[in-house]
Parts: C-alpha cells; sequence; structure tokens
C-alpha cells in the first residue's frame, strides 16, 4: 500500500544542518537545560524570550479571539519571532510539545500551521515533539538516551527552580540566585553532552546544587508570606502567560512557591491508570 503523504511541512534531516529551531518559553529553567542539551544533539536552538503587550496583539491577528489565552501568546510570541527580520524564515523551524492529550496537548500545531498560512509562512516546518509519535520528521529524532537526557532537565529544573524561589527574596547580591542557576544550567547541558547521564550522576549534582546555593549569602526569613502559584500550566510557569508574577511577588516582599513540573507529569500519569481502571 502507498504511504500517504503527510498533511504537514515535514522537517528533514537536511534541515537540521541548515535550519534554526526556536522554542516557546513556557518553563524558562527546564526549557534552557533542554536547549542546550538539543544543542549537544546537533540542533540549533533558540529559546524565545520576548515579553510585552505586542506578543498577545500579534496572535490576536492571526487566531480567532475566542481561542485560549495561551494558545494566543504562543502562537503570537512564534509570528513575532518570524516577522522581525531576526530570521530568515527560509532557514527556521518550530517547535510544539504535545502529549496527544485535549486542548494545548494536540490543538496547538494545528492552529500555529494555520496562522502560518495566513501570515504566508506556511513553508516553515512546525515540528511536534511528543513521545507518542503523533507525526513524523526525519531530521528530529527522539532516541532514547536524548529523551533520558530530556527527563533529567526536567528534574534539574525542578530543582533550580525551587532553590531560586526560595533563594531570591533573602539574596544579599541582586540576581545572585539567577546567576548561579545559569552557571549550572550550562554545567548540566555540557555533562549530559557528554556522553552516558545516569541517575548517580543526578543524585551527586543534586547535593553539589544544594550545597551552592546554601553557600549564597541571604538575609534572615523575616515576616515574607509564602505564595503558591497554580492554574493552567503554561500561565503558571511561563512570564510572558502571568506577566511576570514571580518578580511581582517577590518585589511585594513574597516568597514564592510553584509546583514542579515532574508534578505534573506524575498527574499525567495517574490521570491515564484510573482511566484504564475505570474503562
Amino acid at each position: 500500500m502507498k504511504k500517504q503523504k503527510p498533511d504537514y511541512v515535514v522537517f528533514t534531516e537536511e534541515m537540521k544542518k541548515t535550519h534554526t529551531i526556536l522554542v516557546p518559553n513556557m518553563l524558562p529553567m527546564h526549557f534552557k537545560i533542554i536547549a542546550r542539551v538539543l544543542e549537544k544533539e546537533g540542533y540549533s536552538v533558540e529559546l524565545l524570550e520576548t515579553y510585552g503587550p505586542h506578543i498577545a496583539e500579534t496572535g490576536l491577528k492571526y487566531v480567532h479571539n475566542d481561542t485560549c489565552y495561551p494558545a494566543i501568546l504562543v502562537i503570537g510570541q512564534f509570528l513575532d519571532a518570524l516577522q522581525s527580520g531576526k530570521y530568515d524564515p527560509d532557514k527556521v523551524a518550530l517547535v510544539l510539545f504535545q502529549t496527544g492529550g485535549g486542548c494545548r496537548a494536540s490543538n496547538y500545531i494545528h492552529l500555529l500551521r494555520k496562522a502560518l498560512q495566513k501570515a504566508d509562512m506556511g513553508h516553515v516546518p512546525v515540528i511536534s515533539l511528543s513521545l507518542t509519535g503523533l507525526e513524523h520528521h526525519p531530521g528530529f529524532k527522539l532516541s532514547v538516551p536524548l529523551v533520558k537526557k530530556m527527563m533529567y532537565g526536567v528534574l534539574y529544573g525542578d530543582l533550580l527552580m525551587s532553590l531560586v524561589n526560595q533563594t531570591k527574596p533573602y539574596e544579599v547580591k541582586k540576581g545572585a540566585a539567577q546567576a548561579l542557576a545559569d552557571r549550572w544550567t550550562i554545567r548540566l547541558a555540557e555533562e549530559m553532552g557528554q556522553g552516558k547521564h545516569n541517575y548517580k550522576m543526578v543524585r551527586a549534582n543534586y547535593q553539589r546544587i544544594l550545597d551552592d546555593f546554601a553557600a549564597l549569602p541571604r538575609r534572615p526569613r523575616g515576616d515574607k508570606v509564602l505564595v503558591g502559584v497554580v492554574g493552567e500550566i503554561y500561565v503558571k510557569y511561563s512570564p510572558l502567560g502571568n506577566n511576570n508574577l514571580e518578580q511581582f511577588l517577590v518585589d511585594e516582599n513574597a516568597e514564592v512557591v510553584i509546583p514542579g513540573l515532574l508534578d505534573f507529569g506524575l498527574y499525567c500519569v495517574y490521570n491515564n491508570l484510573l482511566d484504564y481502571k475505570l474503562y
């Protein structure tokens, strides 16, 4: 039987050598690590960190205003980047993370491709990054070692995010916690890019990271209030989605507490197990 041609632009093996992959910034700490891991695998990757009301305005030009806010922002950030003149539209690809569930997990990618068509950029490839194999892109392959490194990136990202939030309100030198996290991001990506990386190494790095953060000079805790941030996954984590809520809370004399991405992953697993039992 003749294989049906995909109804999307495929990211080819040749494109891996010539194209820059743009990544939407949902989880700044986690995605910085994952982006660097992908770079070590031979991809040219850039994390979009653009910010401001013009992102939503751009999204609304190409997405119906009844569409959910995160979709408007993600698509707006991509289109803003492509129209900025910074990138060659013929040498750029976009990536979206998919799980195969409802809403963002499966529909965003089709909304994005529709928006690209409206903007006369329908030739730009959109890569589906999914463990379930929703689409096939020969130039972007998730090998088992790469998936393991990305999962370790989630663990490291959760730890660094928590430590930065626990340290930032009390740091003596402003920006010290984030600077330390950035240095660890580079170091961790370098380590994982050198070859095998196992959970024993992850645990050893955990202790080193904890020791480094514990050594940062800090002021007494005082009367700061702990504020938890919950909600839709994109708005909860993305500075663009929540209008830089974390920094606002810190400036208002609060310590921010945000659940880790691993918690969301475990929720997805348990949800599927429960669905199976109910079925």
